[in-house]
């Protein structure tokens, strides 16, 4: 069972009936500190899928209190274990609103804030960037599968994508527009880096993983909407395990390094199947990031920017399709 500990600052009056509001709430756990200027700490100890539905409570009762703040935390253990309470059912109707009320998934703004988090241009990133870069273009030369999953973990292009994604879904076009740059400033560092490696290195094109990334098939497409739907999901429930393994599926850069090795080393009839491949990914998973987050009803947190996610999701749905119907087309006609 995965926890949440939420932790509020308010006014001491405005928190005198927390109390009540626990239970109405079903916490699993209240405690209460005593700070300064008459101000108390509460500790809410609840279920990652009820912390949504906890945090829209307390803020829409507590947001106008002075010094008022929330804070949630993962929580790794506890012990003793918490029991939850399971609330009396009436002819399967009450279990069907408890779903409906809480989806089985973390808070949407701890969900932004850790992708947003990722979605960052500074000296890690770069570095990540340029490191798998590397380990994948020693893989790929060598034909060396080890090495290339090595590069797949690191996947920092994995998080600009759904970045982007959960972006599109809330209808936020600042994040959206960071999301892009941060997107196209790894993708354009990668590329530069990988033509470089492929001037300064022998490249064999007939090496078996180059030679695979140079083909693309209705398959590859099946694969990256497999791989961006379960990457949404495992980050919209917090598994980081679940998360390396869609890196490992859907790999964004080894592809990229493809194009930028074949072009380096002077085949860019090559070049252009790895570059039809890294698009099939980018687009495939933003789609399915899309579509999954959806799913899992990750929406805007208040009514006024409702009207905009849809649109934004309209908008954005066309032409993640659209592309992907031209990229399906190029597929199709390159294999007769």
């Amino acid at each position: 069972m995965s926890l949440r500990m939420v932790e509020m600052v308010v006014q001491e009056a405005a928190g005198a009936d927390l109390a009540a509001l626990s239970e109405e709430l079903r916490v699993l756990g209240l405690w209460r500190e005593q700070l300064q200027d008459e101000q108390v700490l509460l500790r809410l100890l609840v279920p990652s899928e009820k912390t949504e539905a906890v945090i829209q409570e307390l803020e829409t009762r507590f947001q106008t209190s002075p010094g008022f703040r929330l804070v949630i935390f993962e929580v790794q253990a506890t012990l003793p274990q918490p029991e939850i309470e399971e609330p009396e059912q009436e002819e399967g109707q009450q279990s069907q609103e408890e779903e409906q009320k809480d989806p089985l998934r973390i808070a949407c703004d701890e969900l932004v804030q850790k992708l947003s988090s990722g979605a960052v241009v500074n000296r890690v990133f770069l570095v990540t960037v340029v490191l798998s870069t590397v380990v994948a273009a020693i893989g790929l030369i060598r034909g060396n599968v080890a090495v290339i999953i090595g590069a797949m973990v690191i996947a920092p292009l994995l998080g600009p994508n759904m970045t982007l994604a959960v972006a599109t879904t809330l209808g936020d076009p600042k994040l959206a527009r960071n999301a892009l740059r941060v997107n196209a400033i790894g993708l354009l560092l990668a590329l530069l880096l990988a033509i470089l490696i492929g001037v300064a290195v022998p490249v064999d094109p007939s090496v078996q993983e180059i030679a695979d990334r140079t083909k693309v098939g209705l398959s590859d497409v099946v694969l990256a909407l497999a791989a961006g739907s379960a990457g949404a999901l495992a980050f919209t429930t917090g598994l980081s395990a679940a998360v390396v393994g869609v890196m490992v599926a859907v790999a964004l850069l080894p592809p990229l390094a493809t194009v930028g090795l074949l072009l380096g080393s002077g085949h860019p009839q090559l070049a252009l199947g790895a570059l039809l491949l890294t698009l099939t990914n980018i687009v495939c998973v933003n789609l399915a990031g899309v579509a999954t987050f959806l799913w899992q009803r990750v929406n805007p947190r208040h009514w006024w920017e409702a009207d905009r996610a849809k649109r934004m999701v309209r908008v954005a749905g066309a032409i993640w399709l659209a592309l992907l119907a031209l990229l399906v087309a190029l597929i199709l006609a390159a294999r007769y």
